[in-house]
């Protein structure tokens, strides 16, 4: 039978490799005898238990002290038969219950030798624990790693070996193997070994005999410090893959690599970086201590720590960082290399001498550790990463180094994208936000508001455009366009587009021509953009939607070239399109384009819009029209401001797709009294009745002061109109913002003003018209032109 209890967890193992042992209890009699043991000398278990354990022994006077300490040597015992066997025995203490000791004799044949010896000397710690958990045997590393005699571990519970830092994960390992039999392999804990944090791979397995004959476990530790570090720079750099760079924000992208980089690789990390302007002009690598002292200055973008509040940081994000004179920032700038100070000098005569509040906080938060890191990219170096560890012990070394150097290089690309279209981005709304109109009005003409949604809510920059344009005789034009594209380039062809548009209006041509010249402007542009060789080309196209009101009489008309229609609201909350031809888009070269002439009633409102606000990925244009013309005729009546939400409100919560422009204008007729009309044959004697006319008219409104010049244009315009026009003549005054003189006429001659000689008997008409009057023009009617001049009114 295998009747031994040898209180070891060695015991077992010896056992199995054939091994003859015996424990002697604290009065020196065998108390325990293994059936190696009865092979090898020939005593039953019935025959050596109670037995003296120094009658075994050939020379007891010898040896006989050996019983009572831990001993090894060779020792010679007695068999059964009388004859002899020379052995190696070892007696191990074994702690008991109440102090008792016990003592574990081993007598080693070869092969139990060698399992003694690769326990002993095996370099991974190891340990046996009873089943109460507490230490029945342990090699001599772990008794290294331990310090002291090994001795004293003996019958010591976990809590007081404290080999791991957090003990209850060891015992709830124990005893999990202790109460399945199912072994752990490899399961990581943390251990503060001097300083330097370790992490090691604890396993754990069942032994059947580990003290008074209950099982037991056996623990084996392996230090995997170096590669959990390895593992954890790769998941590091995985993890900066997938966080940085998502955005292309300066700010937010230098936030994500600090707040990747701590805790894992440091307590606290910075990032700073030159302004955005001076980065896009200066190179970094190019700057160092100016003539002055002055040293260049960053702004804190990025800011982590693993302390609450950040105490380790004297400047908050966005704040100027001022490099200190003489210091490793200044080092790493001019030389493009990476600082490391694994034991960070704090000491009066280092470098921080220059930098006290850095200094200051350094020493309180004990500050212990310190890498610079230069952002490179594409050539430049878009400023510093800071990094320092503070409670985590352990120094910076080369690989920590060549980690961060890494991920620093994977961000410095992203932040150098986020700075290029920071700075496009920049010039495109400065552009946008030059070309649109600041403060559009429409006169006494119309009441008007707008809203410009860019589909890009961060982006903001975007083709659609709109324009309230004043033109002759208090009349106003609206205008609503769609260049095709985003971005820079969409941004800086609405800006040709509105600018050749505010010329053909000036012209004052009918709406249908000012579409025709602007599609004969794009199908120029964009055959140039084609036959360039310098750039690709670019996509000329847009569309528009043209509208002139004239507040006398309330006429407006439109024309459109490929443009949602317009819609009008009337007082009573009814919805009508109004039915302008659609044309061709703008840049196709068609020049086909219809205008169509409407009555507005007094109170109606009149909506122009871009289609990013009637369509969607999931709807059709006629679906958002119906939406919006519900949306429209539920709030008859309502202020302008209120009905513009509604209008926009009509788009979905995160399904606008496209650019969204909306202009409401609600229009107003001027007073009868504002206006005064005269008509007559074209005779030269009729000139001098309406000059007559005009003056008294100028009397009674009040304008004195603008007698003299209004009856000279009158009569200088009225002249021109008898002497080289046809049919009858109107004289009409309009009392405006400023005063229009207008005379209509027949012919279809373009006024134009010459320069004539000293003899000359006519053709300074139009010149003294210029030098009296603050503008004047003509244009085309329907029977003929109108020639105009206005007049600034009196303060």
């Amino acid at each position: 039978m295998s009747d031994l209890d040898t209180g070891s967890g060695a015991g077992s193992a010896y056992c199995d490799a054939g091994a003859a042992l015996a424990v002697v209890g604290p009065s020196g009699t065998v108390t325990r005898w293994t059936d190696a043991a009865r092979e090898l000398l020939g005593y039953r278990a019935q025959e050596v238990l109670g037995r003296s354990a120094e009658s075994l022994l050939a020379s007891p006077h010898e040896v006989g002290h050996g019983f009572r300490r831990e001993w090894s040597g060779r020792v010679v015992l007695r068999r059964r038969d009388g004859r002899t066997v020379d052995l190696r025995l070892k007696v191990c203490a074994l702690p008991g219950q109440d102090g008792a000791v016990d003592w574990l004799v081993s007598v080693i044949g070869p092969e139990a030798a060698r399992a003694m010896s690769v326990a002993e000397n095996c370099p991974f710690p190891m340990a046996v624990w009873d089943s109460e958990l507490r230490m029945a045997w342990l090699n001599r590393a772990l008794a290294e790693a331990y310090g002291g005699s090994p001795g004293d571990r003996l019958g010591r519970v976990l809590e007081h070996s404290p080999l791991y830092a957090d003990t209850d994960a060891v015992r709830a390992a124990l005893q999990e193997v202790l109460d399945s039999g199912e072994p752990v392999i490899g399961r990581e804990l943390d251990q503060l070994d001097r300083r330097w944090r370790r992490t090691y791979a604890l396993s754990v397995f069942p032994v059947e005999d580990a003290r008074d004959g209950r099982p037991g476990v056996c623990s084996l530790n392996v230090d995997v410090t170096s590669s959990r570090r390895a593992r954890e720079r790769i998941t590091l750099l995985s993890r900066a893959g997938t966080r940085i760079g998502t955005t292309l924000d300066i700010m937010q992208t230098a936030q994500d690599l600090t707040d990747v980089m701590v805790p894992v690789l440091a307590d606290y990390a910075t990032v700073d970086l030159l302004d955005a302007a001076d980065l896009s002009e200066r190179p970094l690598a190019r700057l160092g201590v100016a003539g002055d002292g002055r040293i260049p200055a960053f702004h804190r973008c990025g800011l982590a720590s693993i302390h609450e509040g950040v105490p380790e940081s004297v400047w908050s994000r966005g704040d100027p960082v001022l490099v200190p004179p003489n210091s490793p920032f200044l080092d790493v700038l001019t030389s493009g290399r990476s600082y490391l100070e694994p034991v960070l000098d704090a000491s009066p005569g280092s470098w921080l001498d220059h930098d006290p509040r850095r200094r200051e906080r350094v020493v309180t938060l004990g500050m212990h550790s310190l890498m610079i890191l230069p952002l490179h990219a594409r050539g430049e170096i878009l400023g510093v990463t800071l990094l320092v560890r503070t409670e985590n012990p352990v120094p910076f070394d080369e690989n920590d180094r060549l980690v961060a150097e890494e991920l620093v290089s994977r961000a410095a690309l992203s932040l150098d994208n986020a700075r290029r279209y920071a700075r496009e981005h920049t010039a495109a709304l400065a552009l946008q936000r030059d070309l649109l109109p600041s403060h559009p009005s429409g006169g006494s003409a119309v009441d008007v508001v707008w809203r410009y949604l860019p589909s890009d809510q961060r982006g903001g920059v975007g083709g659609d455009w709109f324009d309230v344009i004043p033109l002759s005789s208090a009349r106003v034009a609206l205008v609503v366009g769609d260049v095709v594209g985003h971005g820079i380039n969409a941004a800086a062809t609405m800006g040709r587009i509105r600018t050749a548009t505010m010329t053909l209006a000036a012209l004052d041509l009918p709406p249908a021509e000012v579409l025709a010249n602007l599609d004969d402007l794009l199908a120029r542009l964009g055959a140039d953009s084609v036959d360039s060789k310098a750039m690709p080309p670019m996509i000329m196209g847009a569309t528009c939607l043209y509208v002139v009101y004239d507040p006398i009489g309330r006429r407006c008309t439109a024309a459109r070239a490929g443009h949602p229609p317009p819609a009008l609201v009337d007082p009573s909350g009814a919805v009508t399109l109004l039915d302008v031809p659609p044309g061709a888009p703008l840049g196709v070269g068609t020049r086909t384009f219809e205008t169509v002439e409407y009555e507005l009633s007094e109170g109606s409102t009149l909506v122009l819009y871009t289609d990013g606000l009637v369509e969607t990925h999931d709807h059709d244009i006629d679906f958002g029209l119906d939406r919006l013309c519900r949306a429209l005729g539920e709030r008859p009546g309502a202020p302008l401001e209120e009905l513009c939400s509604a209008a926009v409100a009509t788009i979905p919560a995160g399904e606008q797709s496209d650019d969204v422009a909306v202009l409401l204008a609600r229009p107003h007729s001027l007073d009868p009294d504002q206006v005064r009309e005269w008509e007559t044959t074209a005779d030269a004697a009729a000139v001098g009745g309406l000059r007559a006319a005009a003056v008294r008219t100028l009397m009674e409104w009040g304008l004195e002061r603008l007698v003299p010049a209004g009856e000279q244009i009158v009569g200088e315009l009225l002249a021109n109109a008898v002497l080289h026009a046809a049919g009858p003549v109107r004289l009409r005054l309009i009392r405006d913002r400023v005063l229009v003189c207008e005379v209509l006429d027949h012919s279809l001659n373009v006024l134009r003003a010459g320069s004539a000689g000293p003899t000359d008997e006519g053709g300074r008409g139009v010149t003294i018209v210029a030098a009296l009057a603050s503008r004047f023009g003509s244009r085309w009617t329907p029977n003929g032109k109108c020639v105009w001049a206005e007049l600034p009114l009196p303060p």
